[in-house]
């Protein structure tokens, strides 16, 4: 099963600008898991780069993402664009 989100991280930007990366990155992985109903989710190297992207403080204010979910349950996450 193949979706397509865009995720919306202005959640993520309500924290201290020291860690704001590393909270986008666990919100991603949080909302994969709540909207794919998966507790395995794995992201690709190319999320992580787009949000590192201009350092830790300034992340995007969204990103376009498509969730693979396999057979045994497991997602894969990979950038879209």
């Amino acid at each position: 099963m193949e979706r397509v989100y865009i995720i919306p991280l202005r959640d993520a930007k309500k924290v201290p600008r020291t860690k704001r990366s590393p909270r986008a990155i666990r919100f991603v992985r949080e909302f994969i898991q709540k909207h794919m109903k998966s507790d395995d989710v794995q992201l690709d190297a190319s999320v992580n780069e787009k949000i590192w992207e201009r350092g830790i403080q300034k992340i995007p204010s969204k990103i376009k993402v498509k969730a693979t979910k396999e057979e045994d349950g497991s997602v894969l996450v990979t950038l879209t664009q």
